[in-house]
């Protein structure tokens, strides 16, 4: 059952490891209310943003770079470069590095990528990873079996993946990474469950996942966060958000 106490607030905690929000937001290249839309991302104060269909074509970025000002954020990585997945983050993040993959296309298929950047709050680093994986079942598996092994190419002890996966928590593709990953909703219930879509939602398929040593503190829809309203969520795009509060361990430097 999940709660509906409010999500702790960002923290960097004595020990060096910090409490972070992480959204994940599906903004349908902007086509909706972005007034709306920059409402729900600000109100959910998160440190970090992962975009699916953001803009990609004439002036893609400074439509991004908008949105991420009129939210109280910058863009990280991603857009067009990595075929609509994207990263925004707040100052208190200290930018390690960023890259955006292009994956292989299939033939008859969308342009798919992942945005990536690993990052620090304090004495936690963190690696990061924006998906929108494809409508196609066989194709979209390979695509999960990457992202893992992208993950694990960050060089990183903790990482976090979200995104639109266009399948249920009983796909083949979602469980896999369920295996292997954490996922955030069902570790730690919070708020509302399903994504998709925000009039009538009837089926979850935006996730938030970490690796194990991450602490979820709570995950889901923010319908009872502060400042978050039903009017902007309808508006603002085709997706409601997924929110995730978590503490990142401080990062142990090697001997």
């Amino acid at each position: 059952m999940a709660t509906s106490i409010p999500l702790p607030n960002s923290r960097t905690e004595p020990d060096g490891s910090a409490v972070i929000r992480v959204l994940s937001y599906n903004i349908r290249s902007m086509r909706d209310d972005t007034t709306a839309l920059a409402r729900v991302i600000g109100a959910c104060a998160p440190d970090l943003v992962l975009i699916q269909e953001a803009p990609r074509f004439f002036r893609w970025r400074k439509k991004l770079a908008r949105l991420a000002a009129a939210s109280g954020q910058v863009i990280l990585t991603g857009g067009a470069t990595a075929a609509g997945p994207a990263i925004l983050c707040t100052l208190r993040a200290t930018v390690e590095r960023t890259e955006d993959v292009l994956l292989p296309l299939t033939p008859g298929q969308h342009r798919r990528g992942f945005a990536t950047a690993v990052v620090r709050f304090g004495g936690a680093r963190i690696g990061v990873l924006s998906c929108h994986l494809s409508l196609q079942k066989d194709e979209r598996h390979e695509q999960g079996g990457m992202l893992l092994d992208r993950l694990a190419g960050l060089g990183v002890d903790h990482a976090v993946a979200g995104g639109d996966l266009n399948e249920r928590p009983g796909g083949p593709t979602f469980q896999r990474l369920a295996t292997d990953l954490q996922d955030c909703r069902a570790v730690a219930p919070w708020g509302g469950e399903n994504t998709f879509n925000p009039v009538t939602p009837f089926q979850r398929i935006d996730a938030i996942f970490a690796t194990k040593g991450v602490e979820v503190l709570g995950c889901g829809v923010p319908l009872e966060q502060p400042g978050v309203t039903e009017t902007d969520l309808r508006a603002a795009t085709d997706h409601l958000p997924v929110l995730a509060a978590l503490r990142i361990p401080a990062d142990v430097p090697a001997a």
